[in-house]
């Protein structure tokens, strides 16, 4: 928070205009707020945060040139008290899970934004963490199911994008047996029917983005 103004000072990253514009209204209309910078990019975003040293950042999940989760990474890497909130469309467990595992501090579906933007934006800044009551839920329903391996998750994108086991083995360079051994698995941990119901759930929980 500045000292001078008493203020938290605000970075908004995303590339979507009219939306920047909206996060703007709302963080202007506070008097405990101000909008120190925006940035369209991960890249610009990261710049932006080295020239403004803002106490709390605004994340999108999906940037031009680079993941939301990337940008946290790199942000973190060189100022690792950075306090980070994802905003975004998306609210699969496993996309939230990477990005707490990133090290961001809140995160926050869009359509939330005028309910619960600065309620997060200053518990965030007071150094706890906070997720909206719907990610909460995501998580809780998934809390203990088996993780995919990253190997399942490679057979799975491939299966996604309609390839076929012996294309799928060709690519991976593994035996076809050993591809349906990872799908029998990957439908068994999603509690799929098939491999296009496993592609359906993976999508929605964030796990592979196609």
């Amino acid at each position: 928070m500045s000292e001078q103004t008493g203020q938290i000072r605000v970075l908004s990253v995303d590339d979507h205009p009219l939306l920047r514009e909206g996060l703007g209204a709302i963080i202007g209309s506070q008097s405990d707020m101000t909008l120190v910078a925006e940035a369209s990019s991960g890249t610009d975003g990261i710049e932006q945060f080295r020239k403004h040293l803002p106490d709390v950042t605004l994340m999108d999940l999906r940037l031009p040139d680079m993941s939301g989760i990337d940008a946290v990474l790199a942000i973190l890497s060189e100022f690792p008290k950075a306090r980070i909130i994802i905003l975004t469309t998306f609210e699969g467990d496993a996309e939230v899970g990477r990005a707490l595992a990133a090290g961001a501090k809140g995160y926050l579906l869009k359509s939330m934004v005028r309910k619960e933007l600065l309620d997060v934006i200053r518990i965030v800044h007071a150094g706890k963490t906070r997720l909206s009551a719907e990610i909460a839920e995501q998580i809780a329903e998934h809390y203990g199911d088996d993780l995919l391996t990253s190997r399942e998750i490679e057979v799975l994108k491939l299966a996604a994008t309609g390839h076929r086991n012996k294309q799928i083995a060709h690519k991976l360079d593994i035996s076809e047996e050993t591809v349906k051994f990872h799908i029998k698995n990957t439908l068994s941990k999603l509690e799929a029917n098939d491999r296009t119901h496993a592609v359906t759930i993976a999508v929605k929980r964030g796990i592979i983005q196609i």
